[in-house]
């Protein structure tokens, strides 16, 4: 309670101290509007930092006040709304707003084809073991993909490609995932599709220009007008946990289970049920040599769910087991027990027991396997019928754990697998969630357990046009004057059209959180543009670093930009910045476009603290505190200012 206490009375207090910036920007502002939308960027600023409600909420409540102030105006002491309510809405048709969702679209269309998995396989293969090879890999491929997706979608996608290296290769998540991260944001830098900054930008300068004399009309930017500035980024971010890893990368273990853990507590919880899944190896001279499979899970009461051969890929799954499997040397066996069960077997057989999950690291993690609960419902042909007479395990891919009937639960020592299913048998058992789903269409179960992860098939059959759709996009985008929404878009229907994905799932790839943040915040930077604000704000900014430097203004708007980036979202510092950043350049005599692309690259800088979603979703996966993060993202954050200051030097 003490706690709670403490971080209400925190709110409290900036709170009154953010009312009282407001208050004193009301008086020394030159007009009532630069008043009101200053108060309103205050009001802003101050629930994004502190998160009262969520940024997309915070952006949509900002935008219905603008649209309110229309009719409060003659209260306020204006003469009109601070935005026109005939354009409030106009973000949610932007250009910029409608290819977010397209690039979105586009990269779920990539990534059903199963085009992502395949390069996951060749990471595997080439990274081998050794973190120097394993993280420049990972981390320039991860680069490479988030530049023409949103990377927080390609830290996603890679996310289990990291979680199964470190299970084969026995390096800590926390050693792997914060490269790919920190990669993948850097990478949203190399085109100008790769982040909603970039994307954002183009549409921010040509807002701008409408308050903006006919000669002093900004270029827009082309896709590849960032990748020098994006390529050194990111080669200096895999140099640099090349080089430094050792240093700032923090060692966790037990990061993401590969166990299954968390399943296993809860069988315990209703069931009393608490087994271990392990990995044994059968050694050349072991008695187990021979023996039928079924006959061992029987005497000692375990039960194997995954078998691999020498030389051979793991099996796990339907037809990968049977009760007459005979056990041969070098043999790989995938068994879950209780824990004395498995000592029994281990020692009876002189058989090595791995500490972790090798062989079955994928095939049996988490997202792809674990305990169900399955009943016999009344008119199930397998009534009367035993597990061993039915082989369930090898026709139906169940390996049966316990059987609960009538209020008792039995287990493996009470010879389940003989006895004959009666209707409203429950069967604990363990089996892959792929193979759960294809028996949830069949008539003799009833699927108690419908909280699993599901993975949508892939579609290699449709790998073909979905590359001819991703091509003929980035065609037009390249070569054609066409809007980047129009150009994405037509790849977009062209998957659609074709099968790679359907409409509902195009829906679904749409993060409309992101939607609503960014095109409710553009009515806001319209109102800082119009009123005067910007304008304001720059010559207040000129009057302290106005006889400086142009790079040193330069570097100065970058740094606030990568201060804002950190208490709030990347594209509302965009939106709030571009104008201020024009109005600077222009009253420095610098060139406003570069200034508006500082502004836009320097909004990714975001690795001191975890607040970006990309931070976020590896935070809890690898076990890191923002500790981790402020000692490893704050040589990052200094490395990026110099890179892109000099680089931008160099280009523009």
């Amino acid at each position: 309670m003490s706690k709670k206490a403490g971080v209400l009375a925190k709110k409290l207090v900036s709170a009154i101290l953010f009312a009282a910036l407001a208050w004193y920007l009301a008086r020394v502002v030159p007009t009532v509007e630069i008043a009101w939308v200053s108060a309103i960027l205050v009001l802003t600023i101050y629930l994004f930092v502190f998160e009262i409600v969520s940024v997309d909420v915070t952006a949509a409540t900002v935008m219905v006040l603008l649209g309110l102030t229309s009719l409060l105006a003659p209260v306020m002491g204006l003469e009109q709304g601070l935005v026109d309510n005939r354009h409030l809405f106009d973000g949610f048709s932007s250009n910029a707003v409608i290819s977010i969702i397209a690039v979105m679209i586009i990269g779920a269309g990539l990534d059903r084809t199963g085009i992502m998995s395949k390069v996951a396989a060749f990471i595997l293969r080439m990274g081998g073991v050794a973190e120097a090879r394993i993280i420049p890999i990972i981390s320039a491929t991860v680069g490479f993909i988030s530049s023409f997706m949103q990377n927080v979608g390609a830290a996603a996608l890679f996310l289990p490609v990291v979680s199964r290296i470190s299970a084969r290769s026995g390096l800590p998540m926390s050693r792997l995932l914060m490269p790919m991260g920190f990669t993948a944001i850097l990478g949203g830098t190399m085109t100008m599709v790769g982040s909603s900054p970039l994307i954002l930008l183009n549409d921010l300068i040509l807002t701008s220009n409408r308050a903006l004399p006919a000669d002093q009309h900004m270029e827009t930017w082309h896709l590849f007008s960032v990748t020098p500035i994006g390529v050194a980024l990111v080669a200096t971010g895999i140099i640099y946990f090349v080089l430094a890893g050792r240093f700032v990368l923090p060692t966790i273990e037990g990061g993401s289970s590969t166990s299954g853990s968390a399943t296993l507590e809860y069988f315990h919880d209703l069931y009393g049920l608490q087994p271990s899944l392990v990995e044994v190896v059968v050694p050349e001279d072991s008695p187990l040599i021979g023996k039928m499979l079924g006959r061992v899970e029987s005497d000692y009461s375990v039960r194997a769910i995954g078998m691999k051969r020498s030389g051979e890929a793991s099996r796990v799954g339907p037809g990968s087991l049977a009760y007459d499997t005979e056990i041969e040397a070098g043999m790989v066996l995938g068994i879950i027990a209780s824990k004395i069960h498995i000592e029994t077997l281990v020692s009876k057989y002189q058989l090595k027991k791995r500490s972790k999950l090798r062989s079955f690291s994928e095939a049996l993690a988490p997202t792809k396997a674990g305990i169900a609960e399955v009943v016999i419902p009344p008119g199930s042909r397998l009534i009367g019928k035993s597990a061993k007479e039915i082989w369930l395990r090898k026709t139906y891919g169940l390996s049966m754990i316990a059987l609960h009937r009538g209020g008792e639960t039995l287990r493996s020592g009470d010879n389940i697998r003989s006895m004959p299913f009666q209707a409203g048998d429950t069967l604990v058992a363990h089996t892959t969630w792929n193979n759960l789903t294809r028996l949830g269409k069949d008539r003799n179960f009833v699927i108690v357990t419908t909280e699993y992860p599901r993975e949508e098939e892939p579609r290699p059959n449709k790998i073909l046009p979905a590359a001819i759709f991703f091509s003929l996009a980035l065609f037009m985008v390249l070569f054609t004057d066409i809007r980047l929404s129009v150009a994405l878009l037509t790849g977009d229907m062209g998957m659609v059209l074709s099968g790679v994905l359907s409409i509902e799932e195009a829906y679904e790839a749409v993060s409309w959180k992101t939607v609503f943040l960014l095109a409710s915040l553009i009515p806001l930077g319209l109102a800082v543009e119009t009123s005067g604000t910007a304008k304001w704000i720059a010559e207040q900014v000129l009057s302290v670093v106005g006889d400086m430097p142009i790079w040193v203004i330069q570097a100065s708007v970058a740094v606030l930009a990568t201060f804002f980036t950190l208490v709030m979202s990347n594209v509302g510092a965009t939106v709030l910045l571009v104008p201020l950043a024009v109005n600077i350049a222009i009253g420095a005599g610098a060139n406003p476009a570069v200034f508006a692309l500082t502004v836009a690259i320097a909004t990714s800088n975001s690795f001191l603290i975890p607040t970006h979603q990309v931070n976020a979703l590896i935070m809890g996966p690898a076990g890191y505190r923002v500790t981790d993060f402020m000692k490893a993202g704050s040589i990052m954050t200094l490395l990026f200012l110099i890179v892109m200051m000099v680089v931008m030097s160099l280009v523009f």
